[in-house]
């Protein structure tokens, strides 16, 4: 997680403290309807895939994903849970500058 949120962070930089709320809590971080949306979908389609029906997608269609876009987000969430459980399965850890939670710019 903490790489995922350094990303994140990359992308918002002046959203540093918003980024903290979703990597800590993502359900009480203050998202979009969108941000929801997808937050939503990831968390079904990783803890339980065999139970998505159109009732996870028509979140997603009213935020304005089209199908095209629905199928982009699957693919991302399964890259994710592919290498994260790769990951783990070989017992790799952090790289020690993610050990202590800092990133690139843990020391300014």
């Amino acid at each position: 997680m903490l790489s995922h949120a350094e990303s994140l962070r990359s992308e918002v930089p002046d959203r540093s403290e918003w980024v903290d709320s979703v990597r800590s809590d993502w359900h009480t971080a203050e998202l979009s309807a969108r941000e929801g949306a997808l937050c939503n979908y990831a968390a079904a389609l990783t803890r339980d895939p065999g139970t998505i029906s159109e009732k996870h997608l028509e979140p997603l269609r009213e935020a304005g994903l089209d199908d095209r876009a629905i199928l982009d987000l699957a693919h991302v969430i399964g890259f994710f849970a592919y290498a994260n459980r790769l990951v783990d399965g070989l017992g790799c850890g952090l790289e020690p500058e993610m050990e202590d939670g800092g990133g690139d710019d843990a020391e300014a």
